[in-house]
């Protein structure tokens, strides 16, 4: 199933797509403000074949996922990514949080920060988990703990994150630091996550072109491993880290975003995003 959140933004409905193109109007299925879980999303299948059609034309879509409890990331996940930056393949995941408040549609302008220069681009796997983990026993655990995927788009600002205090959190939770969607695609259309393509475009230009078979720890280890330290709960989502391209890790000039540019994110199977930069 595929679902997304369409009209303005804090004013958004459900909406999912039918196997013959059409979308239906969850409104009265699922809650358009509240996290869905496992339960959630099963009485949204029960109900889509009798939904009333809707035609999304052009209104806006926005995060497929109501806000989220907790946006939980990983750092240098994949191996290509972790060379570019000179780092090492981490010996257990590196972990840091956005902000709820940085989610926004997938059309949305993200934008620059005051006094930015170097804010960067990076597309990643988001993994949304459809019940509470806390202390799950196994990789496969936590693999059954996941509900589903969205493409994300985890904008860093690398002068804010490396060059002022050590702390990445300050060039991770810029307003607009997160764009979400267009779909939320559950986890049975995904059968293979560890086999899905990421690419990234800046004005055109392809920067990143991966895989998540690069990924040093895979969606359901990541789930297993971060249970063991924080309870998390349904609707929460996880950005499982971004291939080589970045421009923190080009060889060339630094081609940081400036307002005015388009970045479009892509992956496998999950649809694709396009984000005009802006300035704040």
């Amino acid at each position: 199933m595929k679902l997304m959140r369409i009209g303005p933004a804090g004013a958004e409905r459900p909406v999912a797509l039918r196997e013959d193109g059409t979308h239906a109007d969850l409104s009265g299925v699922l809650d358009p403000t509240t996290a869905w879980g496992f339960e959630d999303l099963e009485r949204a299948r029960t109900a889509l074949a009798g939904a009333p059609a809707v035609d999304v034309g052009d209104e806006r879509v926005g995060s497929p996922l109501p806000r989220p409890g907790a946006v939980v990331c990983i750092g240098l996940n994949y191996r290509d990514h972790a060379a570019e930056t000179n780092a090492q393949v981490p010996s257990e995941p590196v972990l840091f949080l956005k902000l709820p408040s940085t989610v926004v549609g997938p059309f949305d302008d993200v934008l620059v920060p005051r006094g930015s220069g170097k804010t960067d681009y990076e597309v990643e796997l988001g993994v949304v988990l459809g019940r509470r983990v806390r202390y799950l026993e196994s990789a496969q655990e936590g693999l059954d703990a996941v509900a589903g995927y969205v493409v994300s788009h985890d904008v860093s600002e690398r002068e804010f994150q490396i060059e002022r205090g050590g702390t990445w959190d300050k060039g991770k939770n810029c307003e607009t630091f997160n764009p979400l969607g267009p779909w939320f695609v559950t986890a049975e259309e995904v059968p293979d996550p560890t086999s899905l393509t990421l690419r990234c475009w800046v004005d055109g230009e392809l920067r990143q072109d991966g895989t998540t078979a690069d990924m040093v720890f895979g969606v359901g280890e990541l789930v297993h491993y971060l249970s063991r330290f924080m309870v998390l709960e349904a609707g929460d989502v996880i950005n499982t880290g971004t291939p080589a391209g970045v421009a923190l890790g080009r060889p060339d000039p630094k081609p940081y975003l400036r307002a005015g540019q388009v970045v479009e994110c892509e992956i496998e199977g999950l649809g694709r995003m396009r984000q005009r930069m802006g300035q704040a």
